[in-house]
């Protein structure tokens, strides 16, 4: 075990290398100039040029990739065009907001979609299976920033009781969990519907196997035959789903983000972007797409602990 989390360490190398490239040509190749942003439509051509020269922005884009690299390797993201700040302390602000929504995201998602699809698999055919099924493939369809206003409009505004946006970042307090609870649902949800889809698949194929008749040949109960059984096994493809859509739902929260008032990674993304920030969208995107990557990581490691037949040299 520990050779192969050496070896994926190591894999992990040109991974983040191959998204350092991507992250930053996407970002040159796209329209737009921070200089002519930045100065003002009232600006000379001349003004614009000097801004350039003083940015960096005229030297080539290989000059440009490498001082990116080397401030990765020291731990400098850069400094945001547009207000001097620091990148790192940018996202050293933010980003525990983003992650403690998609970590509260993700155990809504878990818990509902775990309960639904276990609950399905054990009543197959029955009502509560089809309209399990029905409400998961709804979750699915329907768009998150919908769902995020209609959540505000029936329980902020309508009941009043849970605050319509903005997040304090004390997630530790009784008003932090609160102010969660609705960005939270809103991005659990389409997730949670994966996982009960998945995990009722995944345990009805494993219901099939001859271990789980023969554990209830036994006698073994239908509680302790499902739980020792037929989860641990099921819950293998239930955990890669999982680990990609954590990712996913980090990369994802900047429409809920911005529905909410939530001053996350994901809403400083959107305005950097709008304003050709390209410092300020490097670090965000590769700070995400590194947490992505070692939540990969942990998944893969995961799968020694819940099925002994898999054993990694």
């Amino acid at each position: 075990m520990l050779a192969y989390i050496q070896r994926r360490l190591l894999m992990l190398i040109p991974v983040l290398l191959g998204i350092s490239v991507v992250v930053f040509l996407v970002m040159h190749i796209a329209p737009g100039d921070p200089a002519e942003i930045l100065a003002g439509p009232m600006a000379s051509a001349s003004d614009i040029a000097a801004l350039r020269a003083k940015l960096g922005l005229d030297d080539p884009v290989w000059v440009q990739y490498w001082r990116f690299m080397k401030g990765i390797l020291k731990g400098d993201l850069g400094t945001s065009i547009q207000s001097g700040e620091p990148v790192r302390e940018m996202l050293a602000t933010r980003f525990p907001n983003t992650l403690a929504l998609a970590v509260a995201s993700m155990i809504v998602a878990t818990v509902l979609g775990l309960t639904a699809g276990i609950i399905s698999a054990v009543n197959k055919g029955s009502m509560f299976d089809s309209l399990s099924m029905i409400v998961a493939l709804l979750g699915i369809s329907l768009p998150s920033f919908w769902i995020g206003l209609m959540l505000m409009l029936v329980f902020a505004v309508r009941l009043r009781w849970l605050p319509v946006a903005g997040y304090s970042g004390q997630w530790w307090t009784v008003e932090g969990i609160r102010q969660l609870i609705l960005p939270a649902v809103t991005l659990g949800i389409g997730t949670s519907a994966l996982i009960a889809r998945i995990t009722r698949s995944s345990m009805l194929e494993i219901m099939k196997e001859d271990y789980v008749r023969t554990a209830r040949a036994k006698g073994l109960g239908q509680f302790v035959t499902i739980g020792k059984h037929v989860l641990r096994n099921a819950f293998i493809p239930v955990s890669t789903v999982m680990g990609l859509n954590f990712g996913g739902l980090l990369g994802g929260t900047v429409i809920t983000e911005s529905v909410f008032a939530i001053n996350g990674v994901g809403r400083l993304m959107v305005r950097a972007i709008t304003s050709r920030d390209f410092p300020v969208v490097q670090g965000a995107v590769f700070l995400v797409a590194t947490t992505f990557v070692f939540v990969n990581l942990l998944v893969d490691i995961a799968y020694a602990l819940l099925d002994p037949r898999i054993r990694y040299y």
